[in-house]
């Protein structure tokens, strides 16, 4: 049984005051498309069936690398998280699986961790395992290294726990293994770089050979931090290489925050795609390096262009087209559930608009090497106001037609803040 935890009588109420101005903005935008050839409705239906995970870390307050400043209310468990990740779904419709990292969410009955969820309307994306942090009691420190450690005990160990979370993403009900490793060098010649990736690839043939049929291993790379003069998979050229290297199982997953600055990701979306390796994407927004700021707060537009990207993938697909969508971002000033409210919407957006664009203008411009109308082609897209869209499909699938008003309205985290153990002042990050 369902048991969401938001009332559904004050999300109708904060509807009811918007529902003619949005009905009017439907219609107008309908008629609006409907010039270009283009049905509303079925850019609707799309919209609709669009989703993406939420991370079940990003429910609580980020931190930056020097200290924490948590809020009243912030959750304290896995329990909490999903909870306050159900508000998310209820209120968006858009984010309907949270993907666990552990064993941060470590729990001792993983099939009532499941049930807990369903009840909640939350499914399980994929599974995070963590090798750059110690945990109370181990036996190897991660400090020289995990899947790439030198030491051959500490890789059997960071071996051991990825495949124990496999273990349980099977109990969840996932089909993911999400890998990201700090593993990496401060100084000049502290490491072989070339023994170093051996040493990588070899402990994870050992995770991947766990994986089950229907799964896939997705590796994530990062160019710095915590390592900061070089890192084991630094790029996506090392991600690809060490993909290939693995099998088919094993895919690329893009953090839009872990490049270079001003790298063309869009293009690593098409590369990637192009090999059969696009796995996934980690959306967050970056001004500097990997700032983990909320999505579309930045460069709205990059973000457009990637789902540009990922349509005419969706459109051309080589070797089946299955990414794994999650928002990945650091709240450190804000409500986590009203960031990650304001990110599905940006992101679903985005995708909005890349479903507007006119392909066919966009590629016989291409083909005639017209520049200005095929980025005129994308610009017309991008331009359109697509919220109209956005709230008719959440409407429709009992959302909120103006999310971060009916959370507010329904005082989630005053309430919270009085029942739940307040969280204690932290060092950083998390």
């Amino acid at each position: 049984m369902t048991q969401l935890p938001l009332s559904a009588d004050l999300i109708a109420e904060a509807n009811a005051r918007h529902a003619e101005a949005l009905d009017e903005d439907y219609d107008a935008l309908g008629r609006k498309l409907a010039r270009t050839g283009i049905d509303i409705d079925a850019v609707l239906g799309r919209v609709a069936s669009f989703s993406v995970a939420v991370p079940s870390w990003g429910a609580g307050r980020g931190g930056t690398r020097f200290a924490k400043f948590p809020i009243p209310g912030e959750p304290t468990n896995i329990h909490e998280k999903l909870e306050d990740c159900a508000v998310i779904n209820q209120l968006s419709r858009v984010t309907p699986r949270v993907s666990p990292h552990f064993p941060w969410d470590k729990v001792s009955d993983f099939a009532a961790l499941r049930e807990e969820a369903a009840a909640l309307g939350l499914g399980w994306d994929a599974v995070n395992s963590n090798t750059f942090q110690d945990q109370p009691g181990q036996a190897h420190t991660y400090a020289n290294g995990s899947l790439s450690a030198q030491d051959t005990a500490t890789r059997q160990q960071a071996v051991e726990h990825n495949i124990e979370c496999i273990e349980i993403g099977q109990q969840l009900g996932s089909t993911d293994l999400t890998v990201w490793v700090g593993d990496g060098t401060n100084f000049p010649g502290q490491q072989d770089f070339a023994r170093s990736l051996d040493r990588y690839l070899d402990a994870a043939s050992q995770v991947y050979a766990a994986l089950p049929d229907d799964w896939r291993m997705l590796l994530e790379h990062k160019m710095f931090e915590p390592a900061f003069y070089s890192t084991v998979i630094s790029d996506w050229g090392s991600s690809i290489l060490a993909a290939q290297e693995l099998g088919p199982k094993a895919k690329c997953l893009v953090d839009l925050g872990h490049h270079a600055p001003n790298v063309n990701i869009e293009q690593i979306v098409a590369r990637l795609h192009r090999f059969g390796k696009l796995g996934g994407f980690h959306f967050n927004d970056s001004k500097y390096g990997d700032d983990d700021l909320d999505s579309g707060s930045i460069n709205p537009h990059q973000l457009f262009l990637v789902f540009n990207e990922l349509v005419e993938a969706e459109l051309n697909p080589r070797d089946g087209f299955n990414p794994s969508y999650m928002i990945d971002q650091s709240h450190n000033v804000t409500d986590p559930i009203e960031s990650m409210l304001s990110s599905a919407e940006a992101i679903t957006g985005c995708f909005a608009k890349a479903l507007l664009v006119d392909r066919d203008a966009l590629h016989a411009a291409q083909e005639s090497n017209d520049t200005m109308m095929a980025f005129q082609a994308l610009r017309r897209a991008y331009s359109i106001d697509v919220a109209p869209i956005l709230a008719k499909a959440r409407v429709a699938a009992g959302g909120a037609i103006d999310v971060l008003e009916a959370y507010r309205l329904s005082q989630y985290r005053a309430r919270k803040a009085q029942e739940r153990k307040a969280v204690g002042l932290g060092a950083g990050i998390v």
